[in-house]
């Protein structure tokens, strides 16, 4: 491995992790573009889509250890949300991440061409639910998590990402969930779901370790230096420019797919 492979692929983390610590979205819908279409720009091999979904998966089983610890004494983790979530998008992620083996590389992206889409539109669905419940008292439809959960997690365990993206929102305003309570629940139930998705890709041979090393460095790295920055500006404009990208990197997957 050279040096301009090391400092493609740290770049590639860096740069993502920051910018979705600024903006608050999954990492993986970010990087998963970059990891696909910058190390060829550098005359380095490109990733196919399995080795990128295994990088993002194991990457986003690192990433999300943090947050995690961070939320334990907090108060808010709802641990009966996280039961019927958790289970149900480790089961789904799992299926996706061991199923994906199967998939063409085509196919793995068109999945993440469907995720990206929805991650364009989340990003400004509003990040407020209701905060004026104590969280012994707070209240959802279990099987209905448990359902939405595991549909989430099968797309996402395919493509490597944790699916806090889709999660969240759907906490939100589909189960009604207060909004620091959904934040670190999230964090809980996509940990878990990294679980998942992580053990398929490692016992289906789709994780290359050295890259994957890099992109966890890298990550933890930038997201907290990311989260700084963006309590500090008005994101705004990043959100629509960041969401334009995701959608063209959408589009641009779309039709090689359907031009083969």
């Amino acid at each position: 491995m050279d040096i301009t492979f090391i400092m493609t692929i740290f770049f590639i983390g860096f740069i993502g992790s920051f910018v979705s610590g600024m903006v608050g979205i999954g990492g993986s819908i970010i990087k998963y573009p970059m990891l696909l279409y910058i190390p060829p720009l550098f005359g380095l091999a490109a990733f196919s889509a399995h080795e990128v979904s295994g990088i993002s998966a194991i990457q986003v089983f690192f990433a999300t250890i943090g947050g995690v610890w961070a939320y334990r004494k907090g108060g808010y983790l709802n641990k009966t949300l996280i039961i019927y979530m958790g289970i149900s998008i480790l089961a789904g992620s799992f299926i996706g991440g061991y199923g994906s083996k199967l998939m063409s590389d085509g196919a793995v992206n068109v999945v993440y061409g469907i995720l990206a889409a929805i991650a364009a539109v989340m990003m400004f669905v509003p990040k407020k639910g209701k905060d004026n419940s104590s969280p012994d008292k707070v209240t959802f439809d279990k099987w209905l998590a448990a359902v939405l959960a595991f549909i989430v997690g099968i797309g996402a365990g395919i493509v490597g990402a944790a699916g806090a993206f889709i999660l969240v929102p759907i906490m939100l305003v589909v189960l009604k969930i207060p909004t620091r309570m959904t934040i670190a629940s999230s964090l809980a139930i996509t940990f878990i779901s990294s679980i998942g998705s992580t053990v398929g890709k490692i016992t289906t041979g789709q994780i290359e370790y050295f890259p994957a090393a890099i992109m966890i460095v890298a990550s933890l790295l930038a997201s907290p230096l990311g989260a700084k920055a963006g309590q500090k500006i008005n994101t705004k404009i990043l959100q629509w420019i960041l969401a334009g990208l995701i959608l063209a990197s959408a589009i641009k997957i779309w039709v090689e797919f359907l031009g083969r």
